[in-house]
């Protein structure tokens, strides 16, 4: 069995537990469907999305109800948050490290939502190699942007945050990507505020 990174460990653990008790609500489901109803109205069909770090599953509740049609699957390495997730009964849950998630099939979209960002630097490879090779077609990505690679400080803690160009580097990464659209949400939107993040949805080439 593959040892556990130490970052893997800490979101698995007491602070993984708080940061689901922190981030569930209405609101956010809210502010989570506006920001995918924009992010995907270039996509085609999509009839199959898988989550990376699907926490208590806020994501898949905007998904739900934007694509009623679609299978849901979401990823989670913390046990409370996969059991709340499991608990919507809306999408089917697998509990352990996205890195370690079994690339048994391909989905229609493959994305993170707030997950590259708590990823140190060396692990980054490894998982844009997930959301490419589970992808079917698309890859979301909403993130925090920053033009250079930068940590922030996160809660008093060291080395859990960092912002960097996520999406640029998957494009340079792999070459049959194409940048389909982007767009950026702002803290202070009257309706639906969403703490600065910039998405990007991009598109495997035929």
């Amino acid at each position: 069995m593959r040892e556990l990174s130490e970052q893997e460990k800490f979101w698995q653990g007491d602070f993984g537990n708080q940061y689901v008790d922190r981030n569930i609500g209405k609101p956010l489901v809210a502010a989570n469907l506006a920001l995918f109803d924009r992010a995907l109205t270039r996509a085609a069909r999509i009839a199959s999305v898988v989550e990376l770090g699907t926490n208590a599953g806020n994501n898949l509740q905007a998904l739900h109800q934007l694509l009623p049609q679609s299978e849901l699957f979401g990823v989670e390495i913390n046990e409370c948050a996969c059991a709340q997730a499991r608990a919507l009964d809306i999408a089917q849950i697998w509990h352990g490290s996205l890195f370690d998630f079994p690339r048994e099939r391909t989905y229609d979209l493959s994305l993170t939502k707030g997950v590259l960002i708590h990823l140190a630097p060396e692990l980054l490879a490894s998982a844009y190699a997930q959301l490419y090779a589970l992808s079917r077609r698309y890859i979301l990505i909403a993130e925090y942007y920053s033009p250079v690679p930068m940590e922030v400080s996160y809660r008093g803690n060291s080395g859990k945050l960092f912002k960097r160009d996520f999406a640029g580097e998957m494009l340079d990464r792999y070459a049959d990507l194409q940048l389909l659209d982007y767009g950026f949400v702002y803290h202070r939107d009257a309706q639906f505020p969403a703490d600065d993040v910039t998405w990007f949805l991009l598109e495997k080439r035929p």
